[in-house]
């Protein structure tokens, strides 16, 4: 009697199988799919009953680096980090043999694709338009799995060696074309606030005059400079007017 019933409690302590808070089980009677168990310590029927735990935190799964076309015909290499979390334990079971192969698979052909659609400039300026592309195309393909993908973030996005020379030499080519507008913009204004000048010095009767004397007082605060006078018309007219008399 006492055989049978430690026979009895042995296999009930074998049966008991521990959930844990972040995971379900996915339970089979006979092969047959009947359940779900939440977490906590539930029962498993050896030999009649199986059961299979299911992660339902999110995952980071690493893209590995793959060799992509653009639209424009620029090789480059492209890495990126899918963010995902299983949201129904039955269907990851049932629908697909392995997720996470699955998964990760499915997100390389998809950034490939994509890359393919788009040009280099557009790839490089809008990293977050393209990641959000490749996002919803494998949320879509993985919903029927039991998959939900929170996020995809392009990691890196490398180019040949002579495509990062192009690209160095074309900034280079921009910053002079730049700084050349801006010298001009600025002579432009010189040359503007200049004739305002001499307009008004020519319509302010003795205004030439206090300019000049401004210019010599200011250059001799510097005992190095040499002063070299220019004597103003005004001056040699009211000359020739006082000899006339």
């Amino acid at each position: 009697m006492s055989f049978v019933v430690g026979v009895i409690v042995l296999i009930i302590f074998a049966s008991i199988k521990q959930i844990n808070q972040y995971q379900l089980g996915v339970r089979f009677t006979l092969g047959k799919y009947t359940g779900l168990m939440s977490p906590g310590w539930r029962l498993v029927i050896p030999v009649f009953q199986s059961y299979q735990k299911v992660d339902l935190r999110v995952r980071a799964v690493d893209v590995p680096d793959q060799e992509a076309i653009t639209k424009d015909n620029i090789s480059v290499r492209v890495n990126a980090v899918i963010y995902y979390k299983v949201s129904h334990a039955e269907k990851v079971v049932l629908e697909v043999e392995n997720f996470r192969y699955a998964v990760s698979q499915l997100a390389q052909t998809t950034m490939r694709n994509v890359v393919g659609e788009v040009q280099l400039d557009e790839l490089l300026a809008n990293r977050d338009d393209v990641s959000s592309r490749i996002r919803t195309i494998v949320d879509k393909a993985t919903d029927p799995w039991g998959i939900k993908v929170d996020s995809v973030e392009l990691k890196d996005v490398t180019l040949p060696e002579e495509m990062k020379r192009v690209i160095g030499k074309q900034a280079e080519a921009e910053r002079e074309k730049r700084a050349v507008i801006i010298k001009a913009e600025g002579e432009v204004a010189a040359a503007d606030n200049m004739a305002k000048a001499a307009h008004v010095l020519a319509g302010s009767s003795g205004a030439l005059h206090l300019r000049t004397l401004q210019s010599i007082n200011d250059l001799s605060s510097d005992q190095s400079n040499t002063i070299i006078f220019a004597v103003p018309l005004e001056v040699l007219r009211s000359f020739e007017g006082k000899g006339n008399k």
